[in-house]
């Protein structure tokens, strides 16, 4: 029996789940227990969910036991939104839609929150990946914030098997990269976690997609912008891309440097 499976099984015998999820939350710590969330999320009801989106930053401060409920109620919403239970994006405008609080929630101090977003965005694309992507070029069009949560949710391996997908992620990358030459506030937070997620995106969509990918990067690789070559630099020095296409990625990292 997996451990979330474990955790899924002792949830479903318990009346009351806080006091369980508190004790064994894995905070403060370095690292919150991510499979007993996931089978939160697996089990939990829509009325638990939305409970624990109550617990803001000064209910439930960063490394707090009570931040893992927080996270459990952001997670939870991809649960919803994989489901089919009111995910509809017919009106994703509505303060109570589930994509709405996600959007939302990818602004959250917490940086756990804002992972719990991605990783719920994440549940959605498993189950609905098209949906997803329309969602994600439209949030790839927002705030520096939702940028981030939008890059972070599509790169992952799984959702980006079929190069249809790997493509439409590369797209949306190079448009939300693009915005960086009009950000005037280069120092602010949310511009330092774009750009901190985008040093790691481009590589996960590019090895999806090599041939559309890799000449994406190289347009972005002439590119005179520092923070546009930081972040082509930090892709082009992971492992992935290094494995990928050695001769390729050590020709554009020297072009860089």
């Amino acid at each position: 029996m997996t451990c979330s499976a474990r955790y899924r099984e002792i949830l479903r015998n318990l009346t009351d789940w806080e006091p369980f999820l508190l004790a064994n939350s894995g905070l403060p710590g370095p690292r919150g227990n991510l499979e007993l969330a996931q089978a939160v999320a697996d089990e939990g009801s829509e009325e638990q969910f939305r409970h624990w989106l109550s617990f803001g930053p000064d209910r439930a401060p960063v490394n707090s036991p009570e931040e893992f409920l927080a996270f459990c109620g952001i997670l939870g919403l991809g649960a919803l939104l994989a489901g089919g239970g009111r995910s509809v994006e017919t009106d994703p405008a509505l303060t109570e839609s589930p994509i709405w609080i996600l959007r939302y929630f990818a602004a959250d101090p917490r940086w756990r929150s804002r992972e719990a977003v991605a990783m719920a965005l994440q549940r959605w694309g498993g189950a609905d990946i098209e949906a997803l992507l329309r969602t994600m070029a439209e949030w790839g069009q927002g705030s520096p914030w939702e940028q981030r949560a939008a890059a972070a949710a599509l790169c992952e391996p799984r959702l980006l098997v079929k190069p249809a997908h790997a493509t439409a992620t590369l797209h949306i990358l190079d448009a939300i990269t693009a915005s960086l030459r009009q950000n005037r506030e280069r120092k602010s937070e949310s511009f330092r976690v774009l750009r901190k997620g985008l040093g790691y995106c481009w590589s996960v969509a590019v090895a999806a997609s090599p041939g559309v990918g890799k000449a994406l990067m190289e347009r972005w690789i002439g590119d005179p912008d520092p923070d546009i070559r930081w972040i082509m630099r930090e892709n082009l020095r992971k492992n992935r891309l290094v494995r990928m296409a050695p001769t390729w990625t050590a020709r554009c990292f020297a072009s860089l440097t």
